[in-house]
């Protein structure tokens, strides 16, 4: 039988035209079909084909044999599946995509490519593609390109067609040219009739001019392979495809006498005359790189002249986009020398396709040569998830101090430094209470203590070694009783340090101005194999006598805690309810037995996370942002250094983008920050600004960002990180802080006002010990400003349970509302990272007075902290995003049930939105409620009116 006529090309684009579907605008730049070469097969249906045309290891189609499933791949209004070798008997090894429940001609499976193809390249396509089904004779497979572009307008680009019968295997082959970049470009196949089933065993679409990994006549192709993008990255070539930006550049094969030459290959290059730090060597890489694809970045670089032996140096992305959008991301820091040749490392990902890319090396004073041996840039290897840490001989809450007793008086113990050490009664006898909620009942301390004296450095103390008794990836919680000596002339602190090999780790640390006694807590883990570790006590100015009893560190069983923090949970987050359905006449319900489905939609406890305007052209990115979150922050885009880089120009765009994104999928939003008082963060016009002036451009920020965005920031900081800084306090008198406060209220009476700093939740930093948290914020209250909640930033190493908890808990007693508004945890390992955010999300989940959580980002690269990101720079979710997604479905409620004698059915379920589906013999209703915070002591009783 001859092709179906229901089928034809020009049948779907007329429909198309007639709009008979919602899928978008006619086709446009249409060529005519062309025929392509059926190649025979030689097992049985579906066998397997050979095509010699394929380069596979040249494909932009990723998952191309559909080995990972359909990853990558999206059904377009119809649905798919993946068979298996192992699901089909007739298979030859391979797998295959079936795409069913066809509506339209035009359906079919689609990949976005829009990050792997550049403009006036040629590929070529070739795809293995069958039918199956309600079909005789055969039928038309054609391939298309989607173009999606700025301005709205949808363009599609035929590229090949192929006639398939039942049973066959056949090649499906075309070539396609861009002459302009859409802003996304998908690549479907279609074409069978409505019910017709398209099997799909593999594509490939490859730029023949690449295949060799070298241009070829025209445009070089883009692909995702191992070459390095950058043209002539050892100089061979002499300067060709370099430029000095701001400065000359020379080509050396020597330099000073001969004493600099290259570390490798014949030359190096020279970028002199330098007259800004920015001044460096640079290349254009428009067009050789992909967007949402991770690079590495690898130079050999050194510093030479002027007199400067040591300097900091920088590799740095500057992006342009046709809408003159300007970005520079940083990609790799070093300290460098002029001694020797050093290597420069980074990874980067672009969220979008700018129109220029230029990569380029800063950083030293102006009049300071940098020297280029070579620059590599290329797509990153994907790094193995790495396996959860094996620790044998496992003992939690056991002291690895010996002779912490000091029974046998200074054994084990020396002096760091000239400090004499001796042995005292008189220390407390019971534990600190952090120790005791984490270790339970205990023995008494000994009361003994070692009295450090003759201390003539603020390092000199008690020291002891701990490196055989330490074991990689386990958390160490530190405890003990400090003091110090009558001498101290006003606040003193104490600190538990270790010294692991030449780097100093922070233990805990405490600050006292009194004779008393004072718990010190924190804690610390080791995640690389150290030769020596040391822990001692340190820290009051020289002459002033330390004291220290009952010093511990155990391993903590962080997991054990976590079913008192569900039960705590379950007070707090849960509420008891009665679903109450209308009785007969008789008085009984006639709904009596009538099954009952509960399922959460959503929970209403905010779990948010900060963004950046870049990562909105970051579909995958937008996706995972929108599914998982609730709130959201920005990063940079509300500071003021970003809103007005130089007196008088403002920049809300790219706020405004941000917002438009949150409103279009109800997503709250926190405003960080209005003020930053750390003096550093202060963009150069302000500070060089007079009293009066500053006064006045303080008012203006004020006016002009609360006045532009007023009821559309839930939050706001106001003036972030009041405990670490002082610029404008410094500047403007101490009631400057509460006027900020005051001001900020006046203009948007709708919003939160937050204070907000960091290092307040861990013990390891003592100017944000919760006790100055809440003595600051009592004082703001006591000038005017309405203090509207507490930030507690979060950025945390190693968390203990009882730690945090302890901070929660005295900042509590102030009854605002407690937010975690940056929280990032960082581990190599993906399972220990895992399980440091699961002990900081139970812990705020569980505590009355927390009432939301801000993640600090997410995603690789776009984060301020290494080995932080739940999601890998290409989208995987790693252990750690694994476990917040575990998390988030936990704190869902569903159950089943029935309605009871009483026309009742009850359940306990987390604060949130609920669909109730009723299930009667006749019909089947679904309802929609909300179980709110309310009084927990009491259940919400909701009728149900069917």
């Amino acid at each position: 039988m001859g092709k179906i006529p229901c089928c034809c090309f020009t049948d779907r684009f007329l429909n198309r035209r007639k709009g008979t579907k919602s899928e978008g605008p006619p086709r446009l730049n249409m060529e005519n079909p062309q025929k392509t070469k059926a190649v025979e097969k030689s097992e049985n249906f579906p066998g397997t084909v050979k095509n010699s045309s394929a380069n596979h290891l040249n494909n932009i189609i990723k998952n191309h044999d559909f080995s990972q499933g359909l990853h990558s791949w999206h059904p377009n209004c119809c649905e798919s599946f993946v068979v298996s070798a192992e699901r089909d008997s007739n298979e030859s090894g391979s797998c295959y995509a079936v795409v069913k429940n066809r509506r339209e001609c035009w359906q079919g499976l689609e990949q976005d490519i829009t990050d792997r193809v550049s403009l006036d390249s040629t590929y070529s396509v070739s795809a293995c593609v069958g039918v199956s089904g309600s079909i005789d004779g055969s039928t038309d497979i054609i391939a298309t390109l989607k173009l999606e572009y700025a301005d709205s307008a949808t363009s599609y680009m035929f590229i090949g067609k192929t006639c398939v019968s039942k049973e066959r295997w056949e090649i499906l082959e075309g070539k396609f040219s861009l002459s302009t970049m859409p802003k996304r470009v998908v690549f479907y196949l279609e074409g069978p009739c409505p019910g017709v089933e398209l099997l799909i065993k593999s594509v490939v679409i490859s730029c023949p001019s690449n295949l060799n990994g070298h241009e070829g006549s025209g445009t070089r192709c883009v692909s995702a392979g191992d070459e390095n993008i950058i043209l002539n990255p050892t100089f061979d070539d002499g300067l060709n495809n370099w430029e000095g930006r701001g400065c000359k550049i020379i080509l050396h094969d020597a330099m000073a006498d001969g004493k600099i030459v290259p570390m490798s290959g014949k030359y190096f290059a020279c970028a002199t005359e330098r007259s800004q730090t920015w001044s460096g060597i640079q290349q254009q890489i428009t067009g050789r790189v992909q967007r949402k694809l991770a690079y590495e970045v690898s130079a050999v670089v050194r510093i030479f002249g002027n007199n400067v032996s040591k300097s900091d140096l920088r590799i740095t992305l500057w992006t342009q986009t046709s809408d003159s959008r300007e970005q520079y991301i940083g990609v790799a820091y070093v300290q460098a020398t002029d001694q020797d040749w050093t290597q420069l490392q980074g990874k980067f990902l672009l969220n979008n396709s700018p129109s220029k890319v230029v990569i380029y090396i800063e950083g030293p004073p102006a009049g300071t040569d940098i020297l280029l041996n070579s620059l590599t840039v290329k797509h990153a290897e994907k790094t193995p998830p790495s396996p959860a840490p094996v620790i044998d001989n496992l003992a939690f809450g056991v002291n690895i101090i010996e002779n912490s007793s000091l029974s046998n008086g200074t054994d084990g113990w020396f002096s760091l430094g000239s400090c004499t050490l001796s042995v005292k009664d008189g220390s407390p006898h019971i534990h600190p209470p952090i120790a005791r909620d984490s270790l339970g009942p205990q023995a008494p301390l000994s009361g003994r203590y070692i009295l450090a004296s003759n201390r003539t450095q603020t390092w000199m103390g008690p020291a002891h070694m701990i490196t055989d008794k330490i074991k990689l990836f386990l958390t160490y919680q530190v405890s003990a009783w400090v003091r110090i000596g009558s001498t101290g002339s006003g606040p003193q602190n104490i600190n538990v340090a270790l010294g692991v090999d030449s780097q100093w780790v922070n233990g805990g640390q405490v600050e006292t101005s009194d004779d008393r006694w004072h718990e010190i807590s924190g804690s610390f883990r080791i995640e690389k194999q150290p030769s020596k570790v040391m822990v001692y006590i340190q820290g009051p100015a020289p002459g002033v006598d330390l004291m220290i009893g009952g010093l511990q560190i155990f391993a903590v069983d962080r997991k054990s805690r976590f079913i008192q923090l569900k039960r705590q949970t379950d007070k707090i987050r849960k509420r008891d309810v009665v679903l109450k359905f209308p009785a007969s006449g008789s008085g009984a319900s006639s709904l009596s037995g009538s099954t009952v489905i509960i399922k959460q939609t959503l929970n209403t406890f905010p779990v948010g996370s900060c963004m950046s305007r870049s990562n909105l052209d970051n579909e995958d990115y937008v996706d995972f942002f929108i599914k998982n979150f609730n709130w959201a922050v920005f990063g940079n885009e509300l500071k003021w250094y970003w809103t007005e880089p130089q007196q008088g120009n403002l920049n809300y765009r790219d706020a405004d983008e941000m917002l438009d994104m949150c409103r279009a999928h109800n997503i709250e939003a926190r405003g960080h920050c209005i003020f930053w008082e750390v003096g550093s963060t202060v963009q150069q016009w302000v500070s060089s600004l007079s009293s009066g002036d500053l006064l006045a451009a303080v008012q203006n920020r004020l006016s002009d960002l609360l006045s532009r965005y007023n009821g559309k920031f839930r939050h706001y900081d106001v003036n972030n990180e009041m405990l670490h800084g002082s610029f404008y306090q410094d500047r403007l008198g101490k009631d400057i802080r509460a006027n900020m406060f005051k001001t900020a209220s006046n203009l948007d009476p709708s919003a939160a006002l937050f204070v907000n700093d960091y290092h307040v939740e861990d013990g390891r930093d003592p100017k944000s010990s919760p006790e100055k948290y809440v003595e600051q914020i009592l004082d703001l209250q006591e000038q005017g400003a309405s203090v509207g909640g507490i930030g507690i930033q979060g950025h945390i190493d190693s968390p203990v349970g009882p730690i945090v908890c302890s901070a929660l808990d005295k900042l509590g007693i102030l009854g605002l509302p407690i937010w975690f508004t940056e929280l990032d945890v960082s581990s190599v390992n993906e399972h220990v990272r895992a399980d440091d955010l699961e002990v900081m999300l139970r812990e705020a989940y569980a505590h009355a007075a927390v009432e939301g959580v801000m993640l600090w980002g997410f995603w690789e690269l776009f984060m301020s902290r290494e080995n932080s990101h739940l999601v890998d720079a290409e989208g995987d979710v790693n252990e750690a995003g694994k476990r917040l997604l575990d998390l988030k479905k936990e704190w869902l409620t569903h159950g089943h049930g029935h309605v009871d004698e009483q026309g009742e059915f009850k359940f306990r379920g987390y604060h949130g939105s609920y669909d109730v589906v009723i299930v009667t013999a006749s019909q089947k209703i679904t309802k929609r409620i909300v179980v709110d915070k309310g009084d927990s002591d009491s259940p919400l009783i909701i009728p149900i009116d069917l």
